[in-house]
């Protein structure tokens, strides 16, 4: 009897084992086969926590989570001008659950000698989330009134006015860069590792000027403890409606818009690309978002999914000729 139970129980246990492995495979593929997402989405800010990427990205995330009903984990990883971050998503897989929040592949593109991604073909632009207009601010002390001011002292005292920035190939870098072109005159380049640094510096009048992202300035001007004399971006600053822009005082060509978008691995099915980019337009319109970006001085920047991905390719080559103009030295 023993025996004969024995027998009987091995196939028995065999049997269970293989309608066990079953419901697990059929669960697995149920789950596959719902709708993105069904699981928590990881984004990543190739910067460090209270950069501009990773301030816009939770403003409009947080909002888009709840719609979706899932957790929106944002991850920063800064380091080589956002680089490094931005290949954790070129290398990670196409289904929908790793995310890059950044305005720097562009620059990152015309900056870097080798890049351990091939920013064109590996990654997939979604939408953007709103650009964030750069002021031009120096310190009382300094008595420039407008640009022009500033700009005259520089060409009548060549190499004899300075700025700084957070960074060569910073956002706060090149826009001073495109500004310096345009207007053809010669400034000083001393930059910093942080953009709280180099502002120190600015406030102090120890360097005559900076572009400084509007919510970080703006506090700072309206205590009359910098002085604003232009803005970066193609119209005015809502929040600083007298402050023209650079093309206001005749710069041509002198625009500088510094941008956030999402992007996806490059092969990310499409209908994924699509749902992220309506959901993030619901977002991008509710009352909330538009408050929190209206404080940060951020304006949306809407645009369809091609519209986005046209204008990430135009943006590449712009900087790849701003870079070649300004004669900066190609970062290894």
């Amino acid at each position: 009897m023993t025996v004969h139970k024995a027998v009987q129980q091995g196939p028995c246990r065999a049997l269970a084992a293989i309608v066990g492995l079953s419901i697990v495979l059929a669960v697995s593929d149920v789950a596959s086969a719902q709708p993105w997402p069904n699981r928590p989405i990881t984004v990543i800010v190739p910067f460090g926590a209270g950069s501009a990427s990773d301030v816009i990205a939770r403003v409009v995330l947080h909002q888009v989570s709840e719609q979706v009903g899932q957790p929106i984990i944002i991850v920063n990883r800064g380091g080589a001008g956002g680089t490094l971050g931005s290949n954790l998503v070129a290398k990670a897989a196409s289904d929908g659950y790793t995310v890059l929040a950044t305005g720097a592949l562009a620059a990152a593109q015309a900056l870097y000698r080798t890049l351990p991604y091939e920013t064109l073909q590996d990654f997939a632009p979604v939408i953007p989330l709103g650009l964030q207009p750069l002021v031009l601010v120096t310190a009382p002390s300094k008595g420039y009134k407008t640009l022009a001011d500033l700009i005259t002292v520089a060409k009548a005292r060549p190499g004899a006015v300075n700025f700084t920035s957070s960074g060569v190939g910073s956002a706060s870098h090149l826009a001073v860069e495109r500004l310096r072109l345009s207007g053809n005159f010669e400034a000083m380049h001393i930059p910093f590792r942080g953009a709280g640094e180099a502002l120190t510096e600015v406030l102090a009048g120890r360097v005559d000027f900076m572009f400084v992202p509007l919510a970080a300035a703006l506090p700072l001007i309206k205590d009359n403890r910098l002085v604003a004399l232009a803005v970066s971006s193609s119209r005015r600053a809502s929040s600083l409606p007298a402050v023209p822009t650079t093309t206001d005082v005749g710069l041509t060509g002198s625009t500088f818009e510094f941008w956030v978008g999402l992007f996806l691995p490059a092969k990310t099915p499409s209908d994924i690309v699509t749902r992220l980019h309506k959901e993030v337009a619901i977002a991008l319109e509710t009352p909330t978002v538009r408050e929190n970006f209206a404080k940060l001085g951020v304006e949306p920047m809407p645009m369809s999914v091609s519209e986005f991905d046209n204008f990430f390719h135009n943006d590449v080559e712009t900087y790849v000729k701003l870079v070649k103009a300004a004669n900066i030295p190609m970062q290894d």
